[in-house]
């Protein structure tokens, strides 16, 4: 009796891999000219469902047991933290006419992978210095790695075109999230801060491998810094020049508006770098006194998962810069002004190392607590070719200390903790104009948005109620949200937020009532998706730390 059920199962086999493949034959022929290519994760889950399914039936007709209610619908793993389908990259398209392709010459996926190991303990620093101070030695050292990068072919992952294009992958959606068809992005929430600096580690490690010094090191541009707010000297020399730069703001002795929001301020050198350290008091100190205001938002894998908050510093100075840097007569402010172009200026990893040291400055001012400690965030991988041209999986829980990593920054002051902002009158005068103003009705009522929104054309001011349970403890923050910011079509949108100000076109970021910015950079691509992605238009939140308004 059992070897006739087990014969019975083998011929119930056959039969159904030929209906099977019949099927599958008959589908692709008839609908070739409407299909697409699937994303392969798909493949493998539809495929490997289907013969899960067949192996319980089989299973069931040998052991006399129907198991129809115990098939499994797909084979995913218990939770885990975000990562890239690399075998789903998506072709993508500028404005029409102009195709912009990302994608590695071969899937990642068909290659090996390994996982992180942190460098040699006993190694020495490797130690990133201020770039405008680099001396000749340095600049000939960086250049003859760099011109070694640049002259490598493209299907080398260490080439310096495919180091920029691996930013244009991760940060246009142009790979899926694994085990479902959402798009990962790595901007605009809590990725930004550890999956730049896995970029520009590895990026460093090819450079020093290039010509076999394991000492090398990048540097950052300090723009937070008086004497470094102007565009170092190494950049207007080759092979650090980008023909692609604003001809009107990367010129010596021109000061960097680290707020720019594309109007010009004319301000002299002194006021520019007052009005600078100002802002990134606030970014970094009254602004950023959570978490979330300074990382960004919580992104989780899965549907509906994602967000839209960046924090403090990747809106500005981070974006804000990138804008000022790209060249004003491109479409897209290519090449820093923009994600996908962004990586093939040489200034993006100096400006990228000054980014990553801040995230250590702003965890030595919380005495270096942890900053998250969910899984979510922990767990979460990418993949980045190293110095061997391996393909190597690191998790951001690998990336949280710069000295396991083998590096560190030089350590200096840091002025803008001088420079806390004032309010822009006496308080007694402002709240008396300000409760005249609102008791005759003259601002608009949160409740006056309707579902439609409304279009931010101008200047205008909103009552918003506060809510009745004031904070208990010094350590609880008040936060201010903006929700449901919807940007219409793909361009630079930049505006600033003020509370309790009297004349909000005359003051800025030296003022207590400064309460944050909005800064949102264009991808200068249209995704083209695989068959079954998911396609939605999400919008964007700005949150507002109280720190800076509690003098009013």
């Amino acid at each position: 009796m059992e070897a006739k059920r087990w014969f019975l199962a083998l011929l119930f086999t056959f039969v159904m891999v030929g209906m099977f493949a019949s099927l599958v034959y008959n589908i692709s022929n008839e609908e070739h000219t409407h299909m697409m290519m699937r994303e392969e994760k798909s493949k493998l889950v539809s495929i490997s469902t289907t013969f899960l399914w067949l192996k319980n039936l089989v299973t069931s007709f040998a052991f006399g047991e129907w198991q129809f209610n115990k098939v499994t619908v797909s084979e995913h793993p218990q939770r885990v933290g975000l990562s890239p389908n690399i075998s789903s990259c998506h072709k993508s398209f500028a404005k029409p006419g102009f195709l912009v392709y990302c994608c590695p010459p071969k899937p990642e996926s068909d290659e090996p992978v390994i996982d992180f190991e942190f460098p040699d303990p006993s190694a020495p620093l490797r130690i990133r210095k201020r770039v405008h101070l680099r001396d000749s030695d340095y600049i000939a050292k960086y250049t003859r790695a760099l011109s070694i990068m640049k002259s490598l072919p493209y299907d080398d992952p260490r080439s310096f075109a495919r180091q920029a294009d691996m930013h244009c992958i991760y940060c246009t959606g142009a790979y899926n999230q694994k085990y479902t068809n959402e798009i990962l992005s790595i901007h605009r929430s809590w990725l930004f801060f550890p999956w730049h600096r896995m970029l520009i580690y590895f990026h460093e490690r090819i450079l020093a491998s290039l010509i076999d010094d394991d000492t090398f090191s990048l540097s950052f541009w300090n723009w937070d810094a008086p004497e470094g707010m102007v565009t170092p000297d190494m950049y207007f020399k080759e092979p650090f020049i980008d023909t692609e730069r604003s001809d009107n703001h990367v010129r010596r002795p021109k000061v960097a508006d680290i707020n720019y929001n594309f109007v010009e301020t004319n301000l002299k050198p002194e006021e520019q770098i007052s009005k600078n350290l100002a802002f990134m008091y606030h970014q970094m100190v009254s602004g950023a006194k959570k978490v979330e205001l300074f990382m960004g938002c919580t992104y989780k894998p899965g549907p509906n998962n994602s967000c839209d908050g960046p924090g403090t510093v990747e809106l500005a100075p981070h974006n804000a810069l990138h804008s000022w840097v790209g060249k004003e007569s491109n479409r897209y402010l290519e090449n820093m002004g923009v994600f996908y172009a962004a990586a093939r200026d040489p200034i993006f990893y100096a400006h990228h190392s000054n980014i990553d040291r801040l995230w250590g400055v702003w965890k030595e001012l919380r005495n270096n607590e942890p900053e998250i400690v969910d899984p979510d965030w922990l767990d979460s991988y990418f993949y980045f070719h190293n110095e061997k041209s391996q393909l190597v999986r690191i998790k951001i829980r690998d990336v949280l200390n710069i000295t396991k990593l083998g590096y560190g920054y030089e350590k200096i002051d840091h002025p803008w903790l001088n420079a806390r902002p004032k309010p822009s009158m006496d308080p007694t005068i402002a709240r008396h104009a300000l409760n005249t103003r609102h008791n005759g009705y003259l601002t608009s009522q949160s409740s006056d948005f309707t579902p439609r929104g409304r279009t931010l054309d101008s200047t205008f001011t909103v009552k918003v109620h506060r809510p009745k349970n004031q904070r208990k403890t010094e350590n609880e923050e008040e936060i201010l949200v903006v929700y449901g910011i919807d940007i219409k079509e793909d361009v630079y949108v930049k505006f600033d937020v003020y509370v309790n100000a009297i004349d909000a076109t005359t003051i800025g970021p030296e003022s207590t009532e400064f309460a944050g910015t909005y800064v949102s950079l264009p991808k200068g691509i249209t995704l083209v998706l695989n068959e079954g992605d998911a396609k939605k238009k999400s919008k964007s939140t700005i949150k507002s730390g109280d720190g800076s308004q509690s003098e009013l």
